[in-house]
């Protein structure tokens, strides 16, 4: 029956298509490519005044990011356009319901791309494009979390399936707040882990960088399981040995590993990176199998909006997946030569 079987309005259920069910856990990859790769960028953003003070170092964190933001802001595009595609009544619901909390993160994100492009060529008003550098990077990653902490938990639909709540304050839930913090926490330590990748060896600003991480790995555990006891006292879901609890209890293992790695090889700064980017890796599965067959859980009056009834045609969603199998290699493609291109540590005269 399903996660919220108890909770909420369970209507009767179609089973989705071998090609909905495809796209369900395309998204839920599309999502995971985007966390791991620009949580760094915007864990390096919220980091940014605590761990550069002079202009040089300043210089250094901007260089850190400014070669790889924007390619990776792409799966966040791209899985955004593909909820739209393949699931539009949920992308309606969800984008309607969030609309205030979606601006806020689009002018967060605005606020970043102009001050890491701004900062760099101008010497006007370098405290405004600091500071925009700092809020938008860490007022996205804040609210990310909220917004899968609020869908996890259910929304208030209508019989339209639209968003019946308050706006922004009505998403402003224990739950779903635990949830962004726990997301800003993993987003800080990726942020951390890759200063200290990439920084020049024994610099103030990597060796700062550094020391936050055995910090950061502790607060996201207590958040974690902070996270975790609220949804069971909140969404009270059920527990078993099927396919989709052994799904969700491999996320928490892959959480847990993470997090043990990130602490065990905090002295290698690679490997210390790598099991910090995979936290999110676990967080997304372990989503995806709370929430299936669901994409928004109705908390009432209105039904539940699942894969199967919020899914595409099998013909959009086959003409999506060919255009899929020639775009997405294509981005990994130019993701590899960019990431090959800027490997390996700043120097003191890389600023820009």
């Amino acid at each position: 029956m399903g996660l919220f079987a108890s909770t909420f309005i369970n209507p009767a259920l179609m089973e989705p298509t071998p090609l909905q069910l495809l796209w369900f856990l395309l998204i839920g990859l599309l999502i995971a490519g985007y966390f791991i790769l620009d949580g760094f960028d915007l864990g390096s953003g919220a980091l940014y005044p605590f761990i550069a003070k002079s202009e040089h170092e300043k210089a250094l964190v901007r260089r850190s990011v400014g070669p790889f933001w924007d390619g990776n802001e792409v799966w966040l595009l791209t899985g955004g356009g593909a909820l739209f595609a393949a699931f539009a009544p949920a992308y309606a619901t969800s984008f309607s319901g969030f609309y205030l909390a979606i601006m806020l993160v689009l002018f967060g994100l605005i606020a970043r791309a102009i001050s890491v492009e701004f900062r760099s060529i101008s010497k006007q008003l370098p405290r405004f494009f600091d500071g925009a550098f700092f809020i938008g990077s860490a007022l996205p990653a804040l609210l990310f979390g909220v917004a899968i902490g609020n869908v996890i938990q259910g929304l208030p639909l209508n019989a339209l399936g639209d968003y019946a709540g308050l706006p922004l304050v009505g998403l402003l839930r224990p739950f779903p707040l635990a949830c962004g913090l726990l997301g800003l926490s993993v987003m800080l330590l990726q942020g951390a882990s890759w200063q200290a990748l990439k920084q020049p060896i024994g610099s103030d600003v990597q060796q700062r960088a550094a020391k936050l991480r055995v910090p950061l790995v502790l607060t996201v555990v207590v958040l974690f399981v902070l996270s975790t006891v609220l949804y069971f006292l909140i969404c009270q879901p059920s527990l078993g040995f099927g396919f989709q609890e052994i799904l969700r209890y491999a996320g928490v293992v892959v959480v847990v590993l993470a997090v043990v790695l990130a602490y065990v090889l905090k002295e290698k700064d690679l490997l210390s990176f790598l099991s910090a980017s995979l936290i999110p890796v676990g967080l997304i599965v372990l989503t995806a199998a709370s929430l299936y067959p669901y994409l928004i859980p109705s908390t009432g009056p209105g039904a539940s909006i699942t894969v199967a009834s919020a899914g595409g045609s099998d013909l959009a969603l086959t003409a999506m997946t060919i255009i899929a199998c020639i775009g997405v290699p294509l981005v990994l493609i130019y993701h590899v030569i960019i990431y090959r291109t800027f490997r390996g540590r700043l120097k003191d005269e890389d600023v820009f």
